[in-house]
């Protein structure tokens, strides 16, 4: 937000006649007069434009506005609920009667939120007078305005909200906000999942900043039980450090005394004398189970504690209801509810990074490794694992094999092995059965290869699967649903059913707790009944397409899938622009199901330039066998695009024959698409399928939530910036401005800086001024200050590379050490390049795969939500923004709130005295 000090007026822009008048009344009807009303020539046209101004008494500057007519002006989209509205304010008026603005506001029937800050930096939704208060509403072009009492931004002066008497209160008058909302408990039980450390942590936060109290149950159930010391009240800075420790640091147990009444009634007896009224679960099945049996048995669990004389009337009469929420905390996924479990895709990736292993000793000895995973009686980590690795065979309990899975299993090792492989993996889950429900053990998988004359070895990766530190993704999907869980608490009712966070197509759903229970049981009923065609419905959407994605570029040979000849084509298959983790896969994929279809793949080897120079081969089945793993690009890749030469371009494109073509890459890609989708008009050899995949780490391509290699570039700049914040840690008082790529696109540096708890991050969409940076060093100060002496961590600034070209990220690091005054100093770190290399993630071969066995014509093929989309170069042309070279549509900008939200702690605009500071630092 910013004050109209220094200022001649803030320009606001109307895209219609109806919006104009609108916005006019509006600012009307809350006290700002007319002052000027016309039209202004602007180059070949007239512009309608109106001046407004506040005149308040005695209020050093006035608040003029600028509103305008301009058909060609966007429009703002409408605030979320849950974002923290003077966050994103686009400016504030100094007003000495916010009584009448909440009034006039009140009278319209105009919705607001009011906000008031404490002497502590807690912000609340309570009204209280004579502190600083803030009244934000958006008016009808979708600006947020706040009105509010403080006359300096830095002073400790304000206005009284009360009418009577304008004279600033000093701020060592004001009485602090005594917190008036609930006590949230959070636990985590059943087994451990990585991600855990990070839910804890976004709800202890969200939690303070809601005006809550947090508190944490150690060791799940058990500590629930026994109480006493189990049960802490938790900080803001207890959880600092939390987000890349994998486990759980507040510990999770089996409790068998849960399981009985007597339990419950202790657990009861605990949440009450430590007035706890809402309590937060991440766990499994079992561990939500128990807690929608505690909710259920709570007024009776109640009545007899006070019967019992435990408790006494006036005790229990706060706590007649209890408030539950659910978060699936759990490696195996096997939640029908949610896409995604907290801590599966980490789980995921300790798999893919053995089995990567142990394919280099496969190859040099040329031996077969029977694999086996976790995952219950869910196959996602297997049948995931498989697509992931190149896995010969995968055992599922959900899709058990044919009766004669041993002679077919053999056939396909077999066949693989004649084509020139050295290695054969096999991945079992550990609940695989067969169509008779009898188990498929490991041993006797190895003795079927064994008898084909394959040295054979078993390895049971065991609880390597559930250690180490968090990927990206698990930190971000624990954190957001952290903070919707804590939002579920305070808008639950009495008679509201204990929901359960998950997420379906990439949207964070709340459902109802019991229902998802249910619907666990029904995937084991639906297996004990050998109803397999029900289980596989039953899992995520991506499950049965994977599935099918993982046959189709496995298997070889197959009659079954063979397209008549006159449907075979000829398909060409570039790279164009930077290399992207993701990039082989998708070849990979794209080859192998082109081969199966009796297609005829054709690599293009450095992109149009290779073309034209004629570097061009047919692939093979065998030529991609060891991609999935790889990093970077194979068949090589530039920026060059096609109207480097149109015509030679389409020349090659008719010598060669080609009767469809696959571009894998960034933004040069979409665009290159574009080109030639623009020159079938001239040119007859374009007049054929052409398919576009994004992949991209900036995953700044239009028509996807998600390009190829922004899963690996995240978790690159993730390891790379927890080594950095440990480095700074060491040095106690450092902060680090850390530079990431992107280009115009703000993603990597927005979920990053999530995953990380960085302080801040400065993108591209939202730009960086002076204002801004002395926020943040005023945030800084304060923290550090706060900070008990030789306790201070190292802090983290993430920066987009484009973000600005004035304040680089040297001179942000100037800046931060020179006010800091000694506080602390500042270094900077270019991640660079490393963003890009490394084997794929998990995530990222999946999507590939996903991607490459999905046909279409002149389109690019995405993922939004969970499901694979075309869209025409046509219509992608509307959310593309060229100069930029990015999409309009950037679904994850609601985030950047939260990494503020989780770091700044509500005071970052409080002015903070640099002796106090000194004086917090050497006291004892």
């Amino acid at each position: 937000m910013s004050l109209l000090e220094g200022f001649s007026y803030v320009a606001l822009t109307a895209s219609t006649t109806e919006k104009f008048d609108q916005c006019v009344e509006f600012y009307n009807s809350l006290g700002f007069q007319t002052i000027s009303q016309g039209v202004v020539p602007k180059q070949d046209s007239w512009q309608k434009e109106c001046y407004l101004h506040l005149f308040e008494e005695r209020l050093a500057n006035g608040n003029t506005l600028k509103i305008s007519l301009s058909p060609d002006a966007g429009e703002k989209l409408p605030h979320e609920g849950n974002e923290l509205w003077p966050e994103y304010a686009s400016f504030a008026v100094v007003s000495k009667n916010l009584s009448g603005v909440e009034s006039t506001l009140n009278s319209r029937n105009i919705h607001f939120r009011k906000y008031a800050y404490t002497e502590d930096g807690f912000l609340t939704t309570l009204p209280y007078e004579s502190i600083h208060t803030e009244i934000c509403v958006c008016d009808p072009l979708n600006n947020l305005i706040v009105f509010t009492n403080k006359p300096i931004p830095f002073s400790k002066n304000v206005y009284p909200v009360t009418p009577e008497g304008l004279k600033p209160v000093p701020a060592k008058e004001v009485i602090p906000l005594k917190s008036k909302g609930k006590r949230i408990g959070i636990l985590t039980s059943g087994g451990d999942a990585p991600g855990m450390n990070a839910v804890v942590r976004s709800v202890v936060r969200v939690a303070i900043s809601r005006g809550c109290e947090a508190y944490a149950i150690y060791d799940g159930y058990e500590g629930l039980v026994r109480g006493g010391g189990k049960i802490k009240k938790f900080g803001w800075a207890d959880v600092r450090g939390y987000l890349p420790i994998g486990g759980t640091r507040i510990g999770t147990a089996r409790c068998k005394e849960f399981r009985e009444r007597s339990g419950r009634l202790a657990a009861a007896y605990n949440l009450v004398k430590n007035g706890i009224d809402a309590l937060i679960v991440c766990g499994g099945d079992g561990s939500l189970t128990g807690a929608d049996i505690l909710r259920k048995e709570w007024p009776g669990l109640i009545e007899e504690l006070v019967e019992d004389g435990k408790l006494t009337a006036e005790e229990s009469s706060p706590y007649m209801n209890l408030t539950i929420v659910g978060l699936v905390g759990s490696i195996d996924n096997d939640m029908p509810s949610t896409d995604i479990t907290i801590g599966a895709v980490t789980s995921l990736h300790r798999i893919c990074e053995s089995v990567d292993s142990i394919s280099s000793t496969a190859i040099s000895h040329s031996r077969a490794f029977v694999i086996e995973v976790m995952g219950r009686r869910c196959g996602w980590l297997a049948l995931m694992a498989a697509i992931s690795t190149g896995a010969d065979f995968v055992f599922i309990p959900e899709r058990p094999p044919p009766e004669n899975w041993e002679d077919e299993m053999c056939k396909i090792v077999k066949r693989h092995r004649d084509l020139g492989k050295r290695k054969t993996i096999v991945i079992v889950a550990e609940g695989a059965i067969d169509l008779n429900l009898k188990p498929i053990k490991s041993d006797h998988i190895k003795e079927l290869l064994v008898r084909i004359e394959i040295d054979t070895r078993v390895t049971t990766l065991g609880h390597t699967q559930r250690g180490g530190s968090p990927c990206a993704y698990d930190r971000n999907l624990a954190t957001i649903q952290g903070v919707e869980a804590v939002n579920a608490v305070l808008e639950a009712k009495p008679d509201t059913p204990s929901p359960m966070i998950g997420v379906r197509e990439n949207k964070i759903t709340c459902e109802s707790l019991i229902n998802a229970v249910e619907l666990t049981h029904q995937v084991k009923e639906a297996i004990d009944k050998q109803n397999f065609r029900r289980a596989m419905e039953l899992r995520d959407p991506e499950f049965a397409d994977n599935y099918e994605a993982y046959r189709a570029t496995t298997l070889v040979d197959s009659k079954e899938m063979l397209v008549p000849e006159h449907q075979r084509l000829r398909i060409g298959i570039m790279h164009i622009g930077a290399p992207a983790a993701g990039m082989n896969q998708a070849t990979r994929a794209a080859v192998r199901f082109a081969l199966n279809r009796g297609h005829t793949p054709i690599a293009i080897y450095n992109g149009f330039k290779g073309l034209l120079q004629e570097n061009v081969c047919e692939l093979s089945w065998f030529d991609v066998h060891e991609w999935t793993s790889k990093g970077g690009s194979e068949l090589g890749t530039n920026r060059t695009e096609p109207d480097y030469d149109i015509g030679m371009v389409a020349y090659q494109f008719q010598k060669q024959g080609f009767d469809a073509l696959l571009i894998i890459g960034g933004f040069e890609a979409y665009d290159s698409l574009r080109v030639l989708h623009e020159a079938r008009e001239h040119y007859p050899a374009f007049r054929i399928p052409m398919v576009c995949i994004p992949a991209t780490i900036s995953n700044n391509v239009p028509g996807t939530d998600f390009s190829l290699g922004s899963d690996t570039s995240l978790n690159a700049i993730v390891d790379s910036c927890d080594a950095i914040k440990q480095s700074a840690s060491a040095s106690r008082r450092r902060v680090f401005v850390v530079e990431v790529h992107g280009g115009h696109c703000g993603y990597l540096a927005v979920l990053s800086g999530l995953a990380v708890g960085a302080t801040s991050t400065y993108i591209p969409e939202e730009g960086i001024s002076l204002k801004t940076l002395q926020a943040d060093v005023n945030h800084l100060r304060r923290r550090y200050g706060d900070d008990k002496k030789f306790t201070s961590s190292g802090r983290l600034i993430l920066r987009n590379e484009c973000v600005s070209e004035t304040y680089t990220t040297d001179v942000i690091a100037n800046i931060i050490e020179t006010e800091g005054k000694g506080l602390f100093d500042s270094r900077t770190s270019v991640l660079g390049h490393i963003q890009q290399g490394g084997a794929a993630s998990p995530l990222d071969r999946i999507r590939a795969i996903r991607l490459a066995v999905n046909p279409e014509s002149a389109s690019v093929i995405g993922i939004i939500g969970a499901t694979v989309v075309f869209s025409s170069v046509v219509d992608l042309a509307k959310e593309t923004d060229k100069k930029k070279r990015k999409s309009k549509r950037a679904w994850w900008i609601h985030l950047k709130g939260l990494v503020d939200l989780l770091s700044k702690w509500g005071y970052s605009e409080q002015e903070v005295e640099t002796d106090d500071l000194y004086e917090a630092i050497n006291k004892d």
